[in-house]
């Protein structure tokens, strides 16, 4: 069995109260190979429901954290004597981003900032951050915190000088199936209360989706292959809305209510202006995004990429993504 990336590793999560927290958090309290897990959320009641849901919880090995990320004395003292930290903490709901433009710029950008300065100040040896496909050439607020989130988190590297730690890398990816605010329990919530349709933004919307334990397994991977500076993007299947509302009730009516304000008909994970620093690999690609003062010769050398540059100007979309889920496939994903 290869050794856990998380051996006696003392790790935060920020956000650690949410779909994704909790289940990393489970993850590795059942594997039981680090040395402490700190959940760092800012409401304490999400805390408390988090230790009703399961024992493993209520591990000896987790602590709960009140804090923000926002707060950046706070982060300081959560950090101490961490070894490794997973960023999840943001805010994501896009129209609410449209509205409330400032909190999302102090979640997501401010927040980004004081994660980076807490790790570099408590000599962290790790920090993944979690993105998302609307980072790609971004056409709401949301996509567009995520974009300077992803660019400070690179530029973090070039922070640490001869200390060498914190490495700070990039996980991108697309929706993920049934997590906490998106389209799957929206839906079943209104199929439990009797509707006999569903609301769709538009009937050929395509996006990449991914499910929990895809999300969680390759940020676990992704601490042992990196060595800071890169974007991994796993190679998720692409779904059709409309195919979504047919597997998750057959024969279901469904209304068009037009694309959302900030929303796009199809989504990126790898835009073609990407292409020159995108390294593919059996199951993910590799991007290695320009760092100033670093050719991009030196930097494929130092971390011994082993995969092949794609060609120029490929794109990676959820449209003319290859890998696209069937009706019956997604019955059995969501069943």
């Amino acid at each position: 069995m290869a050794r856990s990336p998380f051996k006696k590793k003392s790790v935060l999560i920020t956000g650690g109260t949410g779909s994704f927290g909790r289940a990393m958090a489970a993850r590795l309290l059942e594997e039981d190979a680090c040395s402490k897990v700190i959940i760092f959320s800012r409401d304490e009641w999400k805390q408390w429901e988090m230790q009703q849901i399961s024992p493993i919880y209520n591990h000896k090995k987790i602590r709960y954290f009140l804090g923000s990320v926002r707060d950046l004395p706070r982060l300081k003292l959560a950090s101490r004597n961490v070894d490794y930290i997973i960023h999840a903490a943001a805010l994501k709901q896009v129209p609410a981003a449209e509205y409330n433009p400032s909190e999302f710029v102090q979640t997501n950008i401010m927040g980004a900032m004081h994660v980076i300065e807490a790790a570099i100040y408590r000599n962290v040896e790790k920090v993944v951050a979690l993105s998302t496909d609307k980072s790609v050439n971004p056409v709401n607020l949301y996509g567009a915190t995520k974009l300077c989130s992803d660019k400070l988190f690179i530029a973090g590297n070039s922070y640490v000088g001869d200390q060498g730690t914190p490495k700070f890398s990039i996980v991108r990816y697309g929706n993920v199936l049934g997590s906490r605010g998106s389209i799957l329990p929206f839906w079943r919530k209104l199929l439990e209360d009797g509707a006999e349709s569903l609301p769709i933004t538009d009937p050929d919307m395509t996006r990449f989706w991914i499910t929990i334990d895809e999300a969680i397994e390759f940020v676990y991977q992704s601490f042992g292959r990196m060595q800071g500076e890169e974007i991994f993007i796993p190679k998720n299947p692409s779904v059709k809305t409309i195919d979504l509302a047919e597997a998750l009730s057959p024969g279901i009516k469904t209304e068009t209510i037009g694309i959302r304000e900030g929303e796009k008909l199809h989504e990126s994970l790898v835009s073609a202006e990407e292409s020159p620093y995108t390294f593919e690999f059996d199951d993910y690609y590799t991007l290695l995004p320009p760092v100033h003062g670093k050719s991009l010769k030196q930097r494929m050398w130092r971390q011994s990429v082993r995969g092949t540059i794609v060609p120029k100007g490929f794109v990676y979309a959820s449209d003319t993504n290859p890998k696209r889920l069937t009706i019956e496939e997604l019955k059995r994903i969501i069943d």
